[in-house]
């Protein structure tokens, strides 16, 4: 099993947004060194739930701040960029990064993010499997022409390539069996979110179309069956579990409140508020949903190989630095996964 982070470089109460960058840079090139395989980013819009909309600037300072761990979006919002831009700029970073990058797709999960751009999320899934297309035709073409009910071109030189042949692999996260089918049937790599049961049923979708596809479009042999299935989980590790769970609280609960923002401007109701992913508003309900694992490194290993058993997974995504969280103590969590927990994985 390999390890990797996620992060929506979140808004802290305590630090302005230059201090979260530069920390989340340290960060970074401590992940690197720790060996984690790959560091993936939101991207969201208006909301202090992510300090970089746009991932691409973000992911070019940390492609000069590591040097072997992968790096990439989880996930680009196809609805809100022109895809010849975008397959631009996902040639550069691939070349900034040497081949490093890893290309999540998405349409965007929020319709108050997708309405300040002015896209109907009733049409945002329609949207999305058009930009993809026209990206794919972008990437893998010298010159392409591509015309679909929301995007046309012709004849448009490809001056910048890809280092990565035919271009940097595809991810996709998904809250939902549509989209997660959808990601199979496209051989992509799959990260879940929610509480673990929710979470099943979604892995079991994607599984169920990557076979019916006959495989990942860009295996890779560093996994198991060459496709990537994950689940993201926020973790918290310390010497002891009470310690872990002491600080897990307050900054899990203050990460609700950022996911949580936008809904409560808009929502009419509770269930708004919850979104489409099932998930409670306190860190009591993610722990015993799965969503959140806090303790000693015995205790989280012993948590992700019992995910990692019931979700048949071969990846896990951890969400280190969230809330609150100061640096050394995202830090402290990033040792103990490396020298407790890691090593026992990696023979998983």
């Amino acid at each position: 099993m390999k390890v990797g982070i996620f992060d929506h470089v979140e808004r802290a109460a305590d630090r302005s947004i230059a201090q979260t960058l530069d920390e989340r840079l340290k960060f970074a090139a401590a992940a690197d060194e720790a060996g984690i395989y790959c560091l993936h980013v939101a991207e969201h819009h208006a909301t202090p739930l992510n300090l970089v909309p746009v991932p691409g600037v973000y992911l070019g300072a940390l492609a000069r701040a590591t040097k072997r761990m992968k790096i990439g979006p989880l996930v680009y919002l196809l609805t809100l960029v022109s895809p010849l831009r975008l397959a631009e700029e996902i040639c550069i970073l691939d070349h900034l990064s040497n081949g490093r990058l890893e290309v999540g797709v998405g349409r965007g999960v929020s319709p108050y993010e997708l309405a300040y751009h002015k896209v109907a999320a009733a049409e945002s899934r329609d949207i999305f499997i058009d930009a993809f297309n026209c990206l794919s035709a972008a990437l893998t073409n010298d010159m392409f022409s591509y015309q679909g009910p929301h995007y046309s071109y012709k004849d448009v030189p490809m001056a910048l390539r890809p280092l990565q042949q035919p271009h940097p692999p595809f991810w996709y996260g998904s809250s939902n069996t549509t989209g997660a089918a959808w990601s199979g049937e496209h051989g992509m790599h799959f990260v879940a979110n929610g509480p673990t049961d929710y979470a099943k049923v979604n892995i079991d979708a994607y599984r169920d179309a990557l076979a019916k596809r006959g495989g990942p479009e860009q295996p890779k042999p560093e996994f198991k069956g060459g496709a990537a299935i994950g689940a993201l989980r926020h973790i918290v590790l310390a010497e002891t579990d009470e310690e872990a769970r002491k600080l897990a609280k307050p900054n899990v609960d203050y990460h609700v409140g950022s996911l949580n923002w936008l809904r409560k401007m808009h929502a009419q109701n509770e269930a708004q508020v919850r979104g489409l992913v099932p998930r409670g508003m306190t860190f009591e309900e993610w722990e015993k949903d799965g969503m959140a694992i806090a303790g000693s490194p015995k205790t989280v290993l012993a948590e992700i190989e019992r995910q990692a058993d019931k979700l048949g997974l071969n990846y896990i995504l951890t969400y280190l630095f969230f809330g609150n969280l100061t640096l050394e103590q995202a830090l402290r969590s990033l040792e103990l996964m490396r020298t407790e927990v890691m090593p026992k994985l990696e023979k998983m």
